[in-house]
């Protein structure tokens, strides 16, 4: 299995229970398929560094998994075909980049306790 982590940003004309359906959605998808969830991470409403789709705003959630690399394929294809997703981008994580996201996570929860 390998690790991945998936950046995906909604539309932000959504209320926070249709954002809240959507990642559940993505998140049940993920575990159907056998992957298993390591990390889940809502950075809420962002601005965007340039428009898209006229949208100058976005809800930002971070989902890190470990799973089949085929996974990413189907994951990658929910995503387009769900029309509340204006951008994503799914990454292979190497052993560095567990070591720094474990690293990552534990500051932030030091900074929010």
């Amino acid at each position: 299995m390998n690790n991945y982590e998936t950046v995906f940003i909604l539309t932000p004309v959504l209320s926070d229970a249709q954002v809240e359906e959507a990642v559940q959605k993505f998140e049940g998808l993920l575990k159907e398929k056998g992957c298993e969830i390591v990390a889940k991470e809502k950075w809420g409403l962002k601005k965007l560094a340039y428009p898209i789709q006229l949208k100058k705003n976005g809800f930002y959630t971070l989902i890190e998994f470990k799973g089949e690399g085929d996974v990413v394929a189907e994951l990658e294809l929910a995503f387009k075909r769900d029309e509340r997703v204006i951008r994503y981008l799914t990454t292979k994580l190497d052993k560095h980049a567990v070591d720094y996201a474990v690293t990552r996570r534990a500051k932030v929860k030091a900074a929010k306790a």
